[in-house]
This record gives C-alpha cells, sequence and structure tokens, in this order.
C-alpha cells in the first residue's frame, strides 16, 4: 500500500513539474534558461553571461534535444562572428579619432600583414552597420610579457642574455617591418613587451604604421623618442627617424637611463616645450658624448646610467656613441638594424662566467690590449675559455654553448641549432662540438690533415684547428 501510494505521489509530482512548464512557456516564452548550457558554453566563449543566456532563451527553449542542440549551434555562430576570442583584444576609436584617414591606414596595415610573429597587428576591422565609430581585432598580449617600465622599477631582472636577445629580436621586427616598405613612427617604450625569461618581445599599437605609398599619418611620436630633425619640425617620421628611436630604446633597455638626460636635463627647473625643443632638438648632447662633458650623469640622479655604462663591451658603446653623436645630425650615419643585430649576437655568444657565479661580457678591446676581464660582482679576473672565431662572428666556448646558423652561416639566424658544446664521456676533461647542421664538416689538424665531421659526429676543441663550414670556416683561439 506504501508503494502505491509512493507511485501516486511521484505521478503527481512529475504532472504538476510538466504543468509548471508549459505555463512557463506560454507566458515567459524566451526567456527559460537552462543553467546547465549556460556553463556549458561559458567556460570557453568571452561574452558576458546576461547575453549568454538571451541567447540561449531565445534558441534553446525547448525540451526537445534536436532542437536544443541546434540552438547551440546557432549560438556559438553568434558568438563566433560576433565576440572577441579570450586570446584576442579589441580597440575601439571615439570621436576625434574615428577619421576616414586613420580607417584607411588600418585597411591598408590589416592588407599587408603582419611583419611577424612579434607584432600584435590588427587582425580585423570592426565597422559597426549603424555607427561612424569602428574599432579593430588584435592579438592579445600574454600576462608574462612586461614594459621597459617594470624594468626601470626594478619589478623584474632579466639575465645579460635575455636582455641581449630581447634586444635581437625587437630590432628584427623592426627591419622586418621596414623591408615591407612602412614605417613605426613612434617608438618607445610603452609600446614594446618582452618576456624577461627567454627575451621574446611583443610589439603593441601598430595603428601608427604608415606604408611609402599612403599618406602620412598625424603621428610624430612621443617625447624622448622623437629624432632631433622631427622635433625641430623639419622632418615628418620615416625609416631614419624610427633608426633613432630605436637607438633611444635599446640604450633605455641596457642602460635603464634616457642618453640625452644628464646634467642639462637636471638643472631644468620647469620641463615645458621649449626647455624639450632645446633638450632633444635643438641643443641635444650625448651624456657620454667624448667631446662634450657638459651633460654628464648626475651621481644620485642617473645612476643607472653610470653604473651599467662600464658593463658592456667597448664596440657596444661605439655603437651607442655614435648613435647619439652623428647620428643626432646625420640621419644617414645611424646604426642600422642588421648592424645591432650582429652586435647582439656577439653579445650573446660572448658571455663568461665568473668562478663566483655571475655572468660578464667579453671584451674584444680588453684582449687586444692585454688588459684583464674583471668580474662586475666580486672585483676578480676571469678566465676567458676558447674561442670560435667564424667571419666576424665569435663564440666563447663554455659548457652547454650552442652554435648556432648565424655564426656559421651570417644569415642573423639565432633560432636554428647546428652545433653543441659537449663532453667526452670517456675523459670529461675532453670537449668538443657536435654537428647538429644539415651538412657534413671538415675538420682541419694545425698540419693540414683533414677529417670529416659527419652530421652527429664530434670534432674536438683544440687551439690552432680549423672547422671548414660549407659556407665557412672557423678557427679555435
Amino acid at each position: 500500500m506504501d508503494e502505491i501510494n509512493e507511485r501516486n505521489a511521484t505521478s503527481s509530482t512529475d504532472d504538476k513539474r510538466e504543468e509548471i512548464k508549459q505555463k512557463l512557456r506560454q507566458y515567459y516564452d524566451g526567456r527559460i534558461v537552462r543553467k546547465d548550457l549556460t556553463k556549458s558554453i561559458k567556460e570557453g566563449a568571452n561574452v558576458p553571461v546576461y547575453v549568454l543566456e538571451y541567447l540561449l532563451g531565445q534558441y534553446c527553449n525547448s525540451d526537445d534535444e534536436e532542437i536544443i542542440q541546434e540552438g547551440l549551434d546557432n549560438v556559438k555562430r553568434i558568438l563566433r562572428d560576433n565576440y572577441v576570442r579570450p586570446d584576442e583584444a579589441q580597440k575601439w576609436y571615439f570621436k576625434g579619432s574615428a577619421t576616414e584617414r586613420q580607417k584607411k591606414i588600418l585597411e591598408t596595415i590589416i592588407a599587408k600583414g603582419s611583419p611577424d610573429d612579434s607584432f600584435l597587428w590588427p587582425m580585423e576591422l570592426i565597422v559597426p552597420a549603424k555607427s561612424e565609430l569602428f574599432g579593430y581585432i588584435m592579438p592579445l598580449r600574454p600576462k608574462n610579457y612586461k614594459s621597459i617600465v617594470d624594468l626601470m622599477k626594478k619589478r623584474v631582472n632579466p639575465s645579460f642574455y635575455s636582455l641581449c636577445k630581447t634586444a635581437f629580436n625587437l630590432t628584427r621586427g623592426y627591419q622586418k617591418l621596414h623591408a615591407m616598405g612602412a614605417k613605426y613612427q613612434d617608438i618607445s617604450f610603452g609600446n614594446l613587451f618582452f618576456d624577461p625569461d627567454n627575451g621574446d618581445v611583443l610589439i603593441c599599437d601598430n595603428d601608427n604604421v604608415s606604408f611609402d605609398d599612403s599618406k602620412p599619418g598625424g603621428v610624430l611620436g612621443t617625447p624622448g623618442f622623437m629624432a632631433p630633425e622631427v622635433v625641430r619640425g623639419e622632418k615628418r617620421p620615416s625609416r631614419d627617424t624610427d633608426r633613432y628611436s630605436l637607438a633611444v630604446l635599446l640604450f633605455y633597455l641596457f642602460m635603464v637611463n634616457h642618453p640625452l638626460e644628464g646634467k642639462l636635463e637636471a638643472s631644468i627647473k620647469c620641463m615645458d616645450m621649449a626647455a624639450r625643443v632645446k633638450l632633444y632638438g635643438t641643443d641635444p648632447v650625448f651624456i657620454f658624448d667624448p667631446d662634450n662633458k657638459t651633460n654628464r650623469p648626475v651621481k644620485g640622479i642617473h645612476d643607472n646610467a653610470n653604473i651599467y655604462w662600464p658593463l658592456y663591451p667597448e664596440k657596444l658603446r661605439q655603437m651607442f656613441t655614435k648613435s647619439f653623436t652623428e647620428g643626432l645630425t646625420s640621419p644617414s650615419k645611424r646604426i642600422t638594424e642588421p648592424e645591432w643585430m650582429r652586435m647582439f649576437s656577439n653579445m650573446m655568444s660572448g658571455m663568461i662566467q665568473c668562478e663566483c657565479g655571475a655572468w660578464n661580457f667579453y671584451d674584444e678591446d680588453l684582449e687586444t690590449k692585454g688588459a684583464a676581464h674583471i668580474c662586475w660582482n666580486c672585483q676578480k679576473a676571469i678566465r676567458i675559455p676558447t674561442k670560435l672565431i667564424i667571419g666576424k662572428n665569435r663564440v666563447l666556448l663554455n659548457q652547454n654553448t650552442k652554435l648556432l646558423h648565424h655564426h656559421v652561416y651570417d644569415d642573423l639566424d639565432i633560432d636554428t641549432v647546428v652545433g653543441s658544446v659537449v663532453q667526452n664521456p670517456k675523459n670529461p676533461a675532453v670537449w668538443g662540438i657536435r654537428n647538429e647542421d644539415t651538412a657534413n664538416w671538415t675538420y682541419e689538424k694545425a698540419d693540414g690533415t683533414q677529417i670529416p665531421v659527419e652530421i652527429g659526429r664530434t670534432a674536438g676543441i683544440a687551439p690552432g684547428v680549423k672547422i671548414l663550414f660549407p659556407e665557412s670556416a672557423g678557427e679555435f683561439k
């Protein structure tokens, strides 16, 4: 009897639920949402919950599983066509900036395509049907990328190697941009982000980019980064002015200081427009100008410049000096991207480690003078390991050193490994370079004897011995 009563109670409950459902559909059609459907879509959709619930109410308002599945497909299609993905961002232009010129610039930029993956490049123009405003979709910057402001405020502490790779990747990005016939126009630390762990970079705000066949945009640059001729109003942004701005950005990256901000900047009482024009445009003086000491870094104000300047190789200091002496008045004499990239490549392959554990830079000029390399950390002399000299490229053979494609083929490819320094498993005191290239090498002893080094085999490291690569030759020194 109890079982019959329970069955009758269950049946009565089901009937009431069905009655409630019918009344809900009668009076609230299009507003009923299954929460399990909301959760299943929300986990992969970058859209407000209330929008999602509205769409589900419109397209999945049924008990029929086939209708529900068809509705889910419709909702997903609408989201895909109209909403930004979680790994994308949207930039929107409001009145005043949503000009026809800017729209045409964006159309050109999107049509040309990104120079490489280091640019957060505009992907798609968003133009609503009934609006004069517009925007665009671009990749979203991952959270592990930091700004130079983070570096300046000591929120990140990248290694010297990561700094050099950041500089290389940044410069390579702008080289590829310029190779497309474009100019960036507003290079500054506000549009560079880097991964302090590995030196990967992302360049944003690419709606500043202008191509040679497009009309000049209204962007002149960021104060402090604009070339002197732009500051004086004599020239508009170009690839030459980009190279000046790049040099400023690179100086910031390595010295954590502006190249023109020393004693003269510290003496300014009010940094108004006239003061800026004089400091950066009409009377710029490099803080380490060898022939003009009027703008040296001030102790207690520009300490970063004084600390970092001596740590880097003389050749890098010479390149910065050229950039901010001759390069201030002669745009054609500014350092080009390949020149910077070769410098940074040699710096990365020229790291030496002191017994105290600190990494330092090898300086060819010091060795030429017969001077010792003194560790910046413990002030002791550092032993210089064997070097492999391949043309203008130099590789210091430390434990686990990688021989890169650029070292052997001089093509600025620092991503492809063609060899590794390895230890002889039978004799730990003997070291060599394992051939990981796609071609065989030849090992040439001091007496001229040649031995083939097949792929996967190792060439012993010994002073005076040469390795003949397919397109170059290297000598151990």
